[in-house]
Protein backbone atom coordinates (compact mmCIF):
# COMPACT_ATOMS: atom_id res chain seq x y z
CA UNK A 1 0.00 0.00 0.00
CA UNK A 2 1.16 3.54 -0.61
CA UNK A 3 1.76 5.96 2.22
CA UNK A 4 -1.35 7.82 1.09
CA UNK A 5 -3.49 4.87 2.06
CA UNK A 6 -1.62 3.85 5.20
CA UNK A 7 0.00 6.91 6.77
CA UNK A 8 2.74 6.55 9.32
CA UNK A 9 1.60 7.00 12.91
CA UNK A 10 3.80 9.24 15.05
CA UNK A 11 4.07 9.84 18.79
CA UNK A 12 4.35 7.52 21.74
CA UNK A 13 2.20 4.92 23.45
CA UNK A 14 3.00 3.02 26.66
CA UNK A 15 3.26 -0.73 26.11
CA UNK A 16 0.21 -1.45 28.25
CA UNK A 17 -1.89 0.77 25.99
CA UNK A 18 -0.78 -0.82 22.71
CA UNK A 19 -4.42 -1.67 21.84
CA UNK A 20 -5.10 2.08 21.56
CA UNK A 21 -2.34 2.42 18.98
CA UNK A 22 -3.65 -0.64 17.13
CA UNK A 23 -7.18 0.83 17.01
CA UNK A 24 -5.81 4.19 15.88
CA UNK A 25 -3.90 2.53 13.03
CA UNK A 26 -6.97 0.47 12.11
CA UNK A 27 -8.98 3.67 11.81
CA UNK A 28 -6.77 4.58 8.85
CA UNK A 29 -6.81 1.13 7.27
CA UNK A 30 -10.42 0.15 7.88
CA UNK A 31 -12.52 3.20 8.80
CA UNK A 32 -11.52 5.82 6.26
CA UNK A 33 -9.46 8.09 8.51
CA UNK A 34 -7.68 10.95 6.71
CA UNK A 35 -5.82 12.80 9.48
CA UNK A 36 -6.26 12.42 13.21
CA UNK A 37 -4.75 12.43 16.68
CA UNK A 38 -5.59 10.74 19.97
CA UNK A 39 -4.29 11.40 23.48
CA UNK A 40 -5.01 9.40 26.63
CA UNK A 41 -4.10 10.34 30.19
CA UNK A 42 -4.35 8.17 33.28
CA UNK A 43 -4.08 9.89 36.67
CA UNK A 44 -2.70 12.92 34.87
CA UNK A 45 0.07 11.00 33.08
CA UNK A 46 0.00 10.87 29.28
CA UNK A 47 0.07 7.19 28.29
CA UNK A 48 -0.73 7.61 24.59
CA UNK A 49 -0.15 10.61 22.33
CA UNK A 50 -0.48 9.66 18.66
CA UNK A 51 -1.04 11.45 15.39
CA UNK A 52 -0.90 10.66 11.71
CA UNK A 53 -2.33 11.06 8.26
CA UNK A 54 -2.99 14.23 6.33
CA UNK A 55 -4.14 17.70 7.32
CA UNK A 56 -5.75 18.30 3.92
CA UNK A 57 -7.86 16.43 1.41
CA UNK A 58 -5.15 16.68 -1.28
CA UNK A 59 -2.62 14.80 0.91
CA UNK A 60 -0.06 17.61 0.66
CA UNK A 61 0.25 18.49 4.38
CA UNK A 62 1.10 15.78 6.90
CA UNK A 63 -0.76 15.91 10.21
CA UNK A 64 1.86 17.25 12.64
CA UNK A 65 2.22 17.10 16.40
CA UNK A 66 0.76 20.61 16.73
CA UNK A 67 -1.93 20.44 14.02
CA UNK A 68 -5.14 22.13 15.17
CA UNK A 69 -8.63 21.23 14.00
CA UNK A 70 -12.17 22.44 14.55
CA UNK A 71 -13.71 19.96 17.00
CA UNK A 72 -17.34 21.09 16.68
CA UNK A 73 -19.39 20.19 19.77
CA UNK A 74 -16.47 18.74 21.68
CA UNK A 75 -16.08 22.50 22.37
CA UNK A 76 -19.13 22.39 24.63
CA UNK A 77 -17.16 20.77 27.48
CA UNK A 78 -14.78 23.74 27.81
CA UNK A 79 -17.75 26.15 27.59
CA UNK A 80 -19.47 24.33 30.44
CA UNK A 81 -16.21 24.48 32.38
CA UNK A 82 -16.32 28.29 32.21
CA UNK A 83 -19.76 28.34 33.84
CA UNK A 84 -18.72 25.86 36.52
CA UNK A 85 -15.65 27.93 37.41
CA UNK A 86 -17.91 30.94 38.00
CA UNK A 87 -20.33 28.82 40.04
CA UNK A 88 -17.45 27.41 42.09
CA UNK A 89 -16.41 30.97 42.97
CA UNK A 90 -19.91 31.85 44.13
CA UNK A 91 -20.45 34.26 41.23
CA UNK A 92 -23.07 32.16 39.43
CA UNK A 93 -25.95 30.20 40.93
CA UNK A 94 -26.92 27.28 38.71
CA UNK A 95 -30.37 27.21 40.32
CA UNK A 96 -31.04 30.90 39.71
CA UNK A 97 -33.19 32.16 36.83
CA UNK A 98 -31.14 33.07 33.78
CA UNK A 99 -32.88 36.45 33.87
CA UNK A 100 -31.14 37.23 37.18
CA UNK A 101 -27.97 37.70 35.13
CA UNK A 102 -29.47 38.45 31.71
CA UNK A 103 -32.69 40.44 32.31
CA UNK A 104 -33.76 40.51 28.64
CA UNK A 105 -33.95 36.72 28.70
CA UNK A 106 -37.19 36.82 30.72
CA UNK A 107 -39.17 37.63 27.55
CA UNK A 108 -41.71 35.23 26.03
CA UNK A 109 -42.40 33.35 29.25
CA UNK A 110 -38.77 32.45 30.07
CA UNK A 111 -38.59 34.16 33.45
CA UNK A 112 -38.42 30.80 35.25
CA UNK A 113 -35.77 29.19 33.02
CA UNK A 114 -32.81 28.30 35.24
CA UNK A 115 -29.09 28.39 34.48
CA UNK A 116 -29.00 24.60 34.90
CA UNK A 117 -31.54 24.34 32.08
CA UNK A 118 -29.10 26.07 29.73
CA UNK A 119 -26.29 23.70 30.71
CA UNK A 120 -28.44 20.60 30.25
CA UNK A 121 -30.08 21.46 26.89
CA UNK A 122 -33.45 21.90 28.65
CA UNK A 123 -34.11 25.58 27.92
CA UNK A 124 -36.31 24.86 24.90
CA UNK A 125 -34.18 27.12 22.69
CA UNK A 126 -32.65 24.48 20.42
CA UNK A 127 -32.54 26.93 17.53
CA UNK A 128 -33.91 30.31 16.43
CA UNK A 129 -37.55 30.53 15.36
CA UNK A 130 -36.85 33.02 12.56
CA UNK A 131 -34.44 32.35 9.68
CA UNK A 132 -30.90 32.81 10.94
CA UNK A 133 -28.13 33.08 8.35
CA UNK A 134 -24.43 32.35 8.75
CA UNK A 135 -23.76 36.08 8.82
CA UNK A 136 -26.31 36.35 11.63
CA UNK A 137 -24.58 33.52 13.49
CA UNK A 138 -21.29 35.42 13.37
CA UNK A 139 -22.97 38.40 15.11
CA UNK A 140 -22.90 37.73 18.87
CA UNK A 141 -25.23 40.57 19.86
CA UNK A 142 -27.81 39.72 17.19
CA UNK A 143 -27.84 36.00 17.99
CA UNK A 144 -28.10 36.43 21.75
CA UNK A 145 -30.77 39.12 21.44
CA UNK A 146 -32.88 36.84 19.23
CA UNK A 147 -32.54 34.01 21.72
CA UNK A 148 -33.45 36.33 24.60
CA UNK A 149 -36.63 37.36 22.79
CA UNK A 150 -37.57 33.86 21.59
CA UNK A 151 -40.42 31.68 22.77
CA UNK A 152 -39.22 28.18 23.78
CA UNK A 153 -40.03 25.23 21.51
CA UNK A 154 -41.11 23.16 24.54
CA UNK A 155 -41.68 23.72 28.24
CA UNK A 156 -38.23 24.47 29.69
CA UNK A 157 -36.91 22.05 32.26
CA UNK A 158 -39.10 19.13 31.21
CA UNK A 159 -37.01 17.42 28.51
CA UNK A 160 -33.60 17.77 26.92
CA UNK A 161 -33.33 18.72 23.25
CA UNK A 162 -29.88 19.20 21.81
CA UNK A 163 -28.97 22.89 21.49
CA UNK A 164 -26.43 22.29 18.72
CA UNK A 165 -25.35 25.89 18.09
CA UNK A 166 -27.40 27.92 20.56
CA UNK A 167 -25.85 26.22 23.62
CA UNK A 168 -22.67 28.29 23.33
CA UNK A 169 -24.52 31.57 22.94
CA UNK A 170 -26.84 30.83 25.87
CA UNK A 171 -24.23 29.61 28.35
CA UNK A 172 -21.69 32.01 26.88
CA UNK A 173 -23.86 35.08 27.35
CA UNK A 174 -24.36 34.18 31.02
CA UNK A 175 -20.56 33.83 31.32
CA UNK A 176 -20.20 37.26 29.70
CA UNK A 177 -22.83 38.90 31.91
CA UNK A 178 -21.13 37.57 35.05
CA UNK A 179 -17.44 37.88 34.12
CA UNK A 180 -17.42 40.63 31.51
CA UNK A 181 -15.68 38.31 29.06
CA UNK A 182 -16.91 36.23 26.17
CA UNK A 183 -16.32 32.53 26.87
CA UNK A 184 -13.30 32.30 24.55
CA UNK A 185 -11.50 35.07 26.40
CA UNK A 186 -12.60 33.74 29.78
CA UNK A 187 -11.35 30.24 28.97
CA UNK A 188 -8.00 31.63 27.82
CA UNK A 189 -7.59 33.84 30.90
CA UNK A 190 -8.61 31.27 33.46
CA UNK A 191 -7.61 27.90 32.02
CA UNK A 192 -5.85 27.44 28.72
CA UNK A 193 -3.44 30.39 29.04
CA UNK A 194 -2.17 29.66 32.56
CA UNK A 195 -2.02 25.90 31.96
CA UNK A 196 -0.54 26.04 28.46
CA UNK A 197 -3.41 24.11 26.83
CA UNK A 198 -3.47 24.50 23.03
CA UNK A 199 -7.18 25.14 22.61
CA UNK A 200 -9.20 28.21 21.72
CA UNK A 201 -12.71 29.23 20.74
CA UNK A 202 -12.38 30.28 17.12
CA UNK A 203 -8.89 30.61 15.66
CA UNK A 204 -6.68 33.69 15.29
CA UNK A 205 -5.52 34.30 11.73
CA UNK A 206 -1.89 33.87 12.78
CA UNK A 207 -2.65 30.24 13.69
CA UNK A 208 -4.44 29.38 10.44
CA UNK A 209 -1.36 27.64 9.02
CA UNK A 210 -1.66 24.96 11.73
CA UNK A 211 -5.32 24.24 11.03
CA UNK A 212 -6.39 21.03 9.35
CA UNK A 213 -8.87 21.19 6.50
CA UNK A 214 -12.19 19.60 7.39
CA UNK A 215 -13.54 17.20 4.78
CA UNK A 216 -17.23 16.49 4.22
CA UNK A 217 -18.70 13.10 5.08
CA UNK A 218 -20.06 11.12 2.13
CA UNK A 219 -23.06 12.99 0.78
CA UNK A 220 -26.51 11.51 1.18
CA UNK A 221 -28.67 11.37 -1.91
CA UNK A 222 -31.45 13.90 -2.35
CA UNK A 223 -34.05 11.30 -1.47
CA UNK A 224 -32.11 10.25 1.64
CA UNK A 225 -31.80 13.88 2.72
CA UNK A 226 -35.51 14.42 2.17
CA UNK A 227 -36.31 11.34 4.24
CA UNK A 228 -34.09 12.55 7.08
CA UNK A 229 -35.57 16.04 7.14
CA UNK A 230 -39.11 14.72 6.96
CA UNK A 231 -38.57 13.05 10.34
CA UNK A 232 -37.38 16.23 12.06
CA UNK A 233 -39.65 18.28 14.28
CA UNK A 234 -39.60 22.09 14.02
CA UNK A 235 -37.40 22.20 17.14
CA UNK A 236 -34.95 19.76 15.56
CA UNK A 237 -34.88 21.62 12.25
CA UNK A 238 -34.17 24.85 14.11
CA UNK A 239 -31.27 23.16 15.93
CA UNK A 240 -29.69 21.38 12.98
CA UNK A 241 -30.50 23.48 9.93
CA UNK A 242 -30.99 27.13 10.96
CA UNK A 243 -28.41 27.85 9.68
CA UNK A 244 -26.96 24.73 8.08
CA UNK A 245 -23.22 24.45 8.70
CA UNK A 246 -20.63 21.89 7.70
CA UNK A 247 -17.05 21.44 6.61
CA UNK A 248 -17.20 24.08 3.87
CA UNK A 249 -18.29 26.79 6.29
CA UNK A 250 -15.90 25.69 9.04
CA UNK A 251 -12.89 25.98 6.72
CA UNK A 252 -13.47 29.70 6.14
CA UNK A 253 -11.72 32.61 7.81
CA UNK A 254 -15.11 34.07 8.81
CA UNK A 255 -16.07 30.93 10.78
CA UNK A 256 -12.71 30.79 12.51
CA UNK A 257 -12.81 34.48 13.40
CA UNK A 258 -16.26 34.28 14.98
CA UNK A 259 -17.20 33.38 18.55
CA UNK A 260 -19.35 30.23 18.22
CA UNK A 261 -18.55 28.50 21.51
CA UNK A 262 -20.72 25.42 20.94
CA UNK A 263 -19.06 24.53 17.65
CA UNK A 264 -15.83 26.30 16.69
CA UNK A 265 -13.34 25.29 19.34
CA UNK A 266 -9.97 24.51 17.75
CA UNK A 267 -7.38 22.35 19.43
CA UNK A 268 -5.14 19.32 19.43
CA UNK A 269 -6.08 15.93 20.86
CA UNK A 270 -3.59 16.71 23.62
CA UNK A 271 -5.54 19.87 24.48
CA UNK A 272 -8.91 18.09 24.48
CA UNK A 273 -7.51 15.37 26.76
CA UNK A 274 -6.17 18.06 29.10
CA UNK A 275 -9.46 19.99 29.30
CA UNK A 276 -11.50 16.86 29.94
CA UNK A 277 -8.66 15.69 32.19
CA UNK A 278 -9.50 18.53 34.58
CA UNK A 279 -12.81 16.75 35.17
CA UNK A 280 -11.26 13.27 35.22
CA UNK A 281 -8.84 14.62 37.86
CA UNK A 282 -11.75 15.85 39.98
CA UNK A 283 -10.86 19.47 39.31
CA UNK A 284 -7.07 19.31 39.04
CA UNK A 285 -4.72 19.31 36.07
CA UNK A 286 -0.94 19.02 36.19
CA UNK A 287 -0.91 19.92 39.87
CA UNK A 288 -3.15 22.98 39.40
CA UNK A 289 -6.63 23.09 40.92
CA UNK A 290 -9.14 24.52 38.46
CA UNK A 291 -12.34 23.42 40.20
CA UNK A 292 -13.11 22.19 43.69
CA UNK A 293 -13.85 18.44 43.83
CA UNK A 294 -17.50 19.26 44.55
CA UNK A 295 -17.76 21.53 41.50
CA UNK A 296 -16.08 18.97 39.26
CA UNK A 297 -18.55 16.33 40.45
CA UNK A 298 -21.48 18.66 39.78
CA UNK A 299 -20.68 18.69 36.05
CA UNK A 300 -21.98 15.12 35.74
CA UNK A 301 -25.08 15.62 37.86
CA UNK A 302 -27.71 13.88 35.74
CA UNK A 303 -30.73 15.96 34.83
CA UNK A 304 -33.00 13.10 33.81
CA UNK A 305 -32.91 10.43 31.15
CA UNK A 306 -35.16 10.91 28.13
CA UNK A 307 -35.47 10.56 24.38
CA UNK A 308 -33.78 13.75 23.21
CA UNK A 309 -36.25 16.05 21.45
CA UNK A 310 -33.73 16.96 18.73
CA UNK A 311 -31.56 13.87 18.36
CA UNK A 312 -34.15 11.28 19.38
CA UNK A 313 -34.78 10.05 15.86
CA UNK A 314 -31.09 9.19 15.54
CA UNK A 315 -30.86 7.13 18.72
CA UNK A 316 -32.51 3.85 19.62
CA UNK A 317 -32.20 4.66 23.31
CA UNK A 318 -32.69 7.37 25.89
CA UNK A 319 -29.75 9.57 26.83
CA UNK A 320 -28.97 11.73 29.83
CA UNK A 321 -27.19 15.06 29.99
CA UNK A 322 -25.47 16.33 33.10
CA UNK A 323 -24.71 20.00 33.66
CA UNK A 324 -22.87 20.44 30.39
CA UNK A 325 -21.74 16.97 29.35
CA UNK A 326 -23.36 13.65 28.38
CA UNK A 327 -23.28 10.67 30.70
CA UNK A 328 -21.97 7.38 29.33
CA UNK A 329 -25.04 5.67 30.78
CA UNK A 330 -26.20 2.17 29.88
CA UNK A 331 -25.27 2.77 26.23
CA UNK A 332 -21.58 3.08 27.14
CA UNK A 333 -20.88 6.06 24.89
CA UNK A 334 -17.87 6.95 27.05
CA UNK A 335 -16.86 3.49 28.18
CA UNK A 336 -18.29 0.89 30.55
CA UNK A 337 -18.52 3.20 33.58
CA UNK A 338 -22.07 4.61 33.31
CA UNK A 339 -20.95 7.68 35.25
CA UNK A 340 -18.11 8.49 32.87
CA UNK A 341 -19.01 11.51 30.77
CA UNK A 342 -17.90 13.53 27.80
CA UNK A 343 -18.95 15.16 24.57
CA UNK A 344 -18.77 14.24 20.90
CA UNK A 345 -18.26 16.64 18.02
CA UNK A 346 -20.16 16.56 14.74
CA UNK A 347 -18.35 14.17 12.43
CA UNK A 348 -16.36 12.22 15.00
CA UNK A 349 -14.23 14.05 17.58
CA UNK A 350 -14.59 13.33 21.30
CA UNK A 351 -13.54 14.33 24.79
CA UNK A 352 -13.98 11.83 27.65
CA UNK A 353 -13.59 11.99 31.44
CA UNK A 354 -13.79 9.02 33.80
CA UNK A 355 -12.92 10.11 37.36
CA UNK A 356 -13.28 6.60 38.77
CA UNK A 357 -10.60 5.30 36.39
CA UNK A 358 -8.66 8.57 36.38
CA UNK A 359 -8.87 8.51 32.59
CA UNK A 360 -9.26 11.26 30.02
CA UNK A 361 -9.22 10.93 26.24
CA UNK A 362 -9.11 13.42 23.40
CA UNK A 363 -9.71 12.36 19.82
CA UNK A 364 -9.71 14.79 16.89
CA UNK A 365 -9.88 14.26 13.12
CA UNK A 366 -10.61 16.07 9.87
CA UNK A 367 -12.54 13.58 7.71
CA UNK A 368 -16.00 13.97 9.10
CA UNK A 369 -18.23 10.93 9.38
CA UNK A 370 -22.00 11.16 9.08
CA UNK A 371 -22.57 10.79 12.82
CA UNK A 372 -23.41 13.49 15.36
CA UNK A 373 -22.27 11.08 18.10
CA UNK A 374 -20.68 7.66 18.59
CA UNK A 375 -18.60 7.61 15.42
CA UNK A 376 -17.13 4.11 14.85
CA UNK A 377 -13.56 5.49 15.02
CA UNK A 378 -14.17 7.01 18.43
CA UNK A 379 -15.91 3.86 19.63
CA UNK A 380 -12.98 1.70 18.52
CA UNK A 381 -10.52 3.87 20.47
CA UNK A 382 -12.64 3.84 23.63
CA UNK A 383 -13.13 0.06 23.48
CA UNK A 384 -9.38 -0.40 23.03
CA UNK A 385 -8.65 1.88 25.98
CA UNK A 386 -11.01 0.08 28.33
CA UNK A 387 -9.68 -3.31 27.30
CA UNK A 388 -6.57 -2.45 29.33
CA UNK A 389 -7.84 -0.02 32.01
Amino acid sequence: MSEQHEPQVHGHCAARFAPVRTAFEENFRERGELGAAVTVTVDGVTVADLWGGWADAAHTRPWERDTLVNVWSTSKGPVALCAHILADRGLLDLDAPVAAYWPEFAAAGKEKVLVRHLLSHRAGLSGPREPHSLADLYDWELTTSRLAAAEPWWEPGTRSGYHALTYGFLVGEVVRRVSGLLPGAFLEREVTGPLGIDFRIGLPEKEAGRAAELVHPPAASSSEQAAIFSQLTPAALAALANPMVGATEANTADWRAAEIPAANGHGTARAVAALYGILAGRGTYDGHRVLSPEAAERVREGQGSCRDLVLGAGFAHETEVGLGLWLSGPNGSYGPNPRAFGHDGFGGSCGLADPEAGVSLGYVMNRMGPHIADDPRKTALIEALYSVV
